[in-house]
């Protein structure tokens, strides 16, 4: 997961998380993994103090030096500048302080962000999700990471879980999500798990929250939905970018607060595209094909292929609300 090396800029992998949510562990792991090792020295920049410490044998045989920045106005870009110069590293790794706010993290121009891991404990997640101040700390360390990990899921139903998961995806979706309890990982991709019945004549989406977990799983899993016919009540967005006979109808998504809300949809081919109009309502009939999209930049996605749109009333759940536990 930390193959892809770049020689200039220095490349900064990023760990972040709430307090023993699995931080250390994870880099001391990986640390002392054949395939994570180099000629050129590592650089790990730890932001707080766990319980689990990096013992000088692993550092040594490594070629790795620790420095801790303690004080979040200490995190700033001279400083890593400095500490760059200091050591001349190949890589640096950096062990974010999951109460400082990842929005105010700054990287001078000679370092670039590689890769973004975020670790949680499933067992206090709910907990945290359900704080206004700490889900907003959370959204912002989330929102750019390409792989998320739920640890210590031990306790916690499969169900909630399921739902744990649908809320990162509305604010990463672009992560990957790994479940992992003393066993091994878990794996929670059935269809029982969803709310709607996947092989219905027509998929039924006409519920917000429905239309947002379907959004999700076809993002995750869009085989399990090729050549189905789904009903759903979106609005029309029209960007300009998008061949003539595509249209985009969706909602509106919140994944942590009104000021962070983004349009999910998935473009729609419609031979009656002109008959529509922007940013009215409809309740759309198509069928999902998994082919080649230019907006997918050469890769395959789910596209709509539009039987229907038929004007609709806004419904009173215009919104999907993934900022709460669902």
């Amino acid at each position: 997961m930390f193959g892809r090396q770049t020689t200039q800029p220095i490349p900064v992998y990023m760990i972040n998380g709430f307090l023993e949510s699995g931080k250390s562990s994870f880099y001391i792991y990986t640390i002392g993994q054949p395939y994570f090792q180099t000629e050129g020295k590592t650089l790990l920049i730890l932001c707080e103090d766990g319980e689990v410490e990096y013992s000088d044998k692993l550092l040594k045989e490594t070629n790795t030096v620790l420095e801790r920045i303690e004080d979040e106005k200490d995190f700033t870009p001279a400083k890593l500048s400095d500490l760059n110069a200091k050591y001349h590293p190949e890589r640096i790794l950096i062990e974010w302080n999951g109460m400082w706010n990842f929005k105010n993290m700054k990287l001078p121009p000679e370092l670039t962000m590689e890769q973004q891991i975020t670790c949680i404990d499933a067992s206090t997640f709910g907990m945290y999700y359900s704080n206004l101040a700490m889900r907003s700390l959370l959204f912002e360390e989330l929102k750019n990471s390409e792989l998320v990990m739920f640890n210590r899921c031990d306790d916690v139903d499969e169900e909630t879980l399921i739902k744990y998961k649908r809320n990162v995806k509305a604010i990463c979706p672009q992560a990957d999500l790994i479940f992992e309890d003393k066993e091994g990982e878990i794996d929670l991709t059935t269809e029982e798990d969803l709310p709607f019945d996947v092989n219905a004549p027509v998929i039924d989406l006409t519920k917000g929250m429905d239309y947002g977990i379907w959004y999700l799983d076809a993002m995750d899993h869009p085989d399990r939905y090729e050549g189905k016919k789904v009903k759903f009540l979106g609005m029309c967005a029209m960007p300009e970018d998008l061949p003539k006979d595509i249209y985009v109808p969706g909602r509106m998504c919140m994944t942590c607060c009104a000021q962070d809300m983004q349009f999910i949809g998935y473009p729609c081919k419609y031979e009656k595209k002109d008959e529509l109009t922007e940013k009215n309502w409809y309740e759309v009939t198509a069928t999902v094909r998994v082919e080649n999209f230019e907006g997918y930049d050469g890769n395959e996605g789910v596209v709509l292929h539009g039987e229907s749109a038929v004007p609709a009333a806004e419904p009173a759940d215009a919104v999907v609300n993934f900022a709460g536990p669902q």
